[in-house]
C-alpha cells in the first residue's frame, strides 16, 4: 500500500525528476518528468493536486491484484439469466 504522506514527500523534494510518479506505478510519465525536470516545472506544480488521486489508483490496483481468494477456498458463480434456456442437449457415455 502507498502513503500519500511519502508520495507527497517525494513530490516535494524530487518532484522535478518524476521520482513520485514511478512511486504511484506511473513509470512512463515518471521518465518523462525525469527527463523533461518535471515538464519545465508546470508539471511539477500541476502535480500537487493529481498526487492524491494517483496514491489512490495504486492502492486501488494493489487490492485488486492480491485481494484475491487464495486457491483452496474456490467459489463458482453461476449466472442464471432469467433469459437463459436450459440446456436439453444429453451426452451418452461416449462423450458423444
Amino acid at each position: 500500500m502507498k502513503s500519500k504522506g511519502v508520495a507527497y514527500l517525494l513530490w516535494f523534494f524530487l518532484g522535478v525528476g518524476g521520482i513520485h510518479r514511478m512511486y504511484c506505478g506511473k513509470w512512463i510519465s515518471g521518465f518523462i518528468w525525469l527527463f523533461t525536470f518535471g515538464l519545465f516545472g508546470i508539471g511539477w506544480i500541476v502535480d500537487i493536486f493529481l498526487t492524491s488521486s494517483m496514491v489512490d489508483y495504486a492502492n486501488c490496483i494493489y487490492k485488486s491484484k492480491y485481494n484475491q481468494q487464495s486457491p483452496n477456498n474456490i467459489s463458482i458463480q453461476i449466472n442464471n439469466a432469467p433469459h437463459a434456456q436450459p440446456s436439453t442437449h444429453a451426452i451418452d457415455e461416449k462423450g458423444a
